[in-house]
C-alpha cells in the first residue's frame, strides 16, 4: 500500500469525523493511491478478471442496437408526413398555401422547449422507464393523426407529436455518451444517427406499399400510413421497456467488477461523471458560463437545415422530375442508403484516426457543393438526382459527427446533459427553417430552399472551425500550465479532487478531443 499526502476529496471514506464537521473539503490527509476504480490508477490491472473486448461487445449488443431501432421508429413518425402528402393528405384536409409547411413547423415549437427539462426527466425515472414512455404517447398520437379530419386536426397532432418526442432524442445521445470513451464513441453515435437516413430509405419502401392500401374501409393511403407506423412504433415502446438498458451504475446485466470496470475506464477519459449530484436549475444554467457551449448549437443548426430538406423534402423534389407517386416513393430511397453508408463509413475512419474535426469538414464541403449545383442547374433530372446522394451523404456523415465530438468533449452528467439537450433543441430551430424552405409556390427549382440549405452549411463549417480552434488553442494553454506546473512555476490556483469532479472538462488537466 502507498500512501502520500494529497488534497482532501469529498467522501466520507476518507473523512475523519472532526474533518466532517468542520466541512473542509480541500484539507492536506495521507490517502491510499494503489490503484481502485474511479482513480488514475491502472483499473485494467485492478480488474485483471474482465476481458475488455467481451465487455465492449456486450455493451454494445445491449445498448446502441436498441436505441438505434427504437430511434428509426420515433423518426419514422416525424417525416412520414412527407410520404403521407403524396397521397391525397393535402386535398382531403382541405390544405391550401402554405398550410402544410406550417403543419411541419408546430412539430419544433414544443420539441425545442421541452429538451432540457425532458433530459432533466431522464436522469430523475431513469432511460428505460422514461424513453419507452415518450415513445408510447407519440406512437399513440401518430395513430390519432390518421383520423384527423381538417387542418386545425393535424396542427393539434403534430403539437402533441413534437411535445412527445421532445426527450427522446437528446436522451439518446446522453446514454451513449455515458457508456463509451470518446475515442470509440463515433460509430456508435453514426450507427445510432444513420437511423434517421435508414427511416428514409424504410419510410419510403414502407409508404410505397402502403399507400397500395389506398380506399380500404373507405380510408386514403395517407391514413393508414399514420396508423399502421404508430402501432409498430407504440408495439416497439413497450418491449422497449424490457430491454432497453439505463446508465453503466444501474446496469443490472453487468456484474459487479464489469460495472466497475466501465465506470474506471469513462474516468480516465473524462473524469468523474457525477451521476449522483442532483440536476438543479442552477447547476444547469451554471453550464451556459462556458462560451464554447454556444458552438455545439450552432455547427447543429447548420447541418440540421440542409438535413431536414432532404429529409422532408426529396419526395416532393424527385417528383418535379415527372415520375409517378409510387415511382417517387422508391426513388426516394437509394439517397437515403448512401447516406447511412457513407455515414457508417466516415464514423469508422474517424474512430480509428482519433479525430473529428478533419472527418467533419470535408462531408459538410461536400454537401456545399451539391447545394451549389442543385441551385444552378435545371432541367437536368440525371445530375439533380445524383446531387440528391451527395447533398443528403454530406450533410448525414457530418451531423453524428457534431452531436458526438461536442457531447462526448462535455466532462460529467451536468455539463453534458444540458449540454445535449441545448445542442439537439437549439439545432432544431434547423427543422422550422427547413420546413418553411421548400414551398409549393418556388416549384419545380426551388430557388429559395437551394439557397437557404447552401447558407446554413457554410454556417455549419464555420461553428466547427470556431469549435476546432478555440478547443485547440484551450489544450495548448492547459498544455503551457502542465509544464509550468511541473517545472516548478507556481500557478494562480490549486484545486482540489472534488472541485476538479465537479469542473469536468473545466478542469485543467482534461483535454478536448479534436
Amino acid at each position: 500500500m502507498t500512501l502520500v499526502e494529497i488534497d482532501e476529496m469529498s467522501t466520507s471514506s476518507i473523512k475523519t469525523d472532526s474533518e466532517k464537521a468542520s466541512g473542509s473539503q480541500c484539507g492536506k490527509i495521507q490517502v491510499d493511491v494503489t490503484p481502485w476504480p474511479g482513480t488514475t490508477g491502472d483499473y485494467k490491472s485492478a480488474y485483471p478478471n474482465v476481458n475488455e473486448r467481451k465487455l465492449l461487445r456486450k455493451i454494445d449488443l445491449k445498448v446502441v442496437p436498441v436505441i438505434s431501432l427504437l430511434y428509426l421508429l420515433a423518426f419514422l413518425d416525424r417525416v412520414n408526413v412527407s410520404n403521407a402528402v403524396l397521397f391525397n393528405l393535402k386535398q382531403d384536409l382541405h390544405l391550401t398555401g402554405d398550410q402544410f409547411n406550417m403543419a411541419l413547423v408546430v412539430f419544433f415549437i414544443p420539441y425545442i422547449a421541452f429538451e432540457i427539462p425532458s433530459n432533466m426527466l431522464l436522469k430523475r425515472f431513469k432511460p428505460h422507464i422514461w424513453l419507452p414512455s415518450c415513445m408510447v404517447v407519440f406512437g399513440l398520437i401518430t395513430i390519432l393523426q390518421g383520423f384527423t379530419q381538417n387542418f386545425s386536426g393535424l396542427i393539434a397532432a403534430r403539437f402533441f407529436l413534437g411535445l412527445a418526442e421532445s426527450g427522446f432524442f437528446p436522451g439518446c445521445c446522453y446514454m451513449i455518451s455515458m457508456w463509451y470513451r470518446r475515442e470509440e464513441a463515433q460509430k456508435r453515435f453514426s450507427l445510432f444517427y444513420s437511423s434517421t437516413t435508414l427511416a428514409g430509405a424504410f419510410g419510403g419502401l414502407l409508404a410505397s406499399a402502403i399507400g397500395k392500401m389506398d380506399g380500404i374501409r373507405g380510408y386514403h393511403g395517407w391514413r393508414w400510413i399514420f396508423i399502421l407506423e404508430g402501432i409498430l412504433t407504440a408495439v416497439g415502446a413497450a418491449l422497449a421497456y424490457f430491454v432497453l438498458p439505463d446508465f453503466p451504475e444501474d446496469a443490472d446485466w453487468l456484474a459487479d467488477d464489469e460495472k466497475e470496470y466501465v465506470k474506471a475506464r469513462l474516468y480516465e477519459d473524462v473524469g468523474h461523471s457525477r451521476s449522483h449530484d442532483p440536476m438543479t436549475i442552477k447547476s444547469a444554467l451554471a453550464v451556459f458560463k462556458d462560451v464554447k457551449i454556444i458552438f455545439g448549437p450552432l455547427m447543429y443548426l447548420g447541418i440540421l437545415v440542409p438535413s431536414y430538406s432532404c429529409t422532408y423534402f426529396a419526395p416532393t423534389i424527385i417528383q418535379t422530375f415527372g415520375h409517378s407517386t409510387i415511382t417517387t416513393q422508391l426513388l426516394s430511397v437509394p439517397p437515403a442508403l448512401c447516406a447511412s453508408i457513407t455515414t457508417m463509413a466516415v464514423a469508422v475512419a474517424s474512430d480509428r484516426a482519433g479525430r473529428r474535426f478533419a472527418f467533419l469538414l470535408p462531408g459538410a464541403l461536400f454537401a456545399l457543393a451539391a447545394f451549389v449545383v442543385l441551385l444552378v442547374v435545371h432541367d437536368a433530372p440525371g445530375a439533380q438526382y445524383a446531387m440528391l446522394f451527395v447533398a443528403e451523404s454530406g450533410a448525414a456523415a457530418a451531423s453524428p459527427i457534431v452531436l458526438c465530438w461536442f457531447e462526448t468533449n462535455l466532462g460529467n452528467h451536468h455539463r453534458r446533459a444540458v449540454g445535449v439537450a441545448t445542442q439537439v433543441g437549439f439545432g432544431n430551430i434547423g427543422g422550422i427553417i427547413a420546413a418553411y424552405s421548400f414551398l409549393a409556390k418556388d416549384s419545380p427549382r426551388y430557388i429559395p430552399g437551394f439557397s437557404i440549405s447552401l447558407a446554413f452549411t457554410a454556417l455549419a463549417i464555420l461553428a466547427a472551425c470556431g469549435y476546432y480552434l478555440a478547443i485547440v488553442a484551450e489544450n495548448r494553454r492547459r498544455d503551457r500550465l502542465a509544464w509550468q506546473e511541473e517545472s516548478g512555476v507556481p500557478v494562480s490556483t490549486t484545486l482540489c479532487q472534488e472541485e476538479k469532479e465537479r469542473l469536468g472538462d473545466l478542469n485543467p488537466e482534461y483535454r478536448y478531443y479534436t
